[in-house]
């Protein structure tokens, strides 16, 4: 294969200016500054936690230290508003839950858009749900329980939380 002159000139230069590109690259790596992960959930919560052992790992991983800030209230809606309104350069993260979820369709009014506004980077748990009934009850499955109920008429679903996870997947 015989290549034209002008081409084989662009990829002699090319490769000329590969070690300069790859210093510039190594210069700008991330991240070069301390990394704020918020969390929306009280201190000492799961969320809290977790954000607290990935941090710690991150920290030790990239050299460079992640730090947790909690912001708790209006069901993670003031931490989600406040990592809207930082810069999106990756110094801020949020950790999110099924709550910011469900958060979209309880609230009417919301100052960002969760999906447009929040870009996620990665998985880092994955917590199940659990029904538990009273031994007295005779539903062992969920659509016997709900057969129960309609037949009872009674409010058969309890938690102290409103506009929660839990009690929105419950009713």
């Amino acid at each position: 294969m015989k290549l034209p002159r002008r081409q084989f000139l662009y990829l002699a230069a090319s490769a000329a200016a590969l070690p300069a590109v790859s210093r510039i690259t190594r210069a700008q790596s991330y991240p070069s500054r301390p990394v704020k992960i918020i969390v929306g959930q009280a201190a000492g919560s799961a969320s809290d936690l977790i954000a607290r052992l990935i941090a710690q790992f991150l920290s030790e991983k990239l050299g460079q230290q992640f730090l947790v800030e909690v912001r708790p209230g209006a069901a993670g809606n003031i931490a989600t508003e406040a990592v809207t309104r930082m810069p999106p350069d990756g110094y801020t993260l949020l950790l999110v839950n099924s709550q910011n979820a469900i958060n979209v369709a309880l609230y009417e009014k919301l100052s960002f858009d969760f999906v447009r506004d929040i870009a996620p980077v990665g998985r880092v748990q994955s917590v199940p749900l659990v029904m538990e009934v009273h031994p007295s009850v005779p539903a062992k499955t969920i659509p016997e329980f709900i057969a129960y109920g309609r037949i009872c008429g009674a409010q058969l679903f309890g938690n102290c939380a409103r506009k929660r996870g839990a009690r929105m997947v419950g009713q």
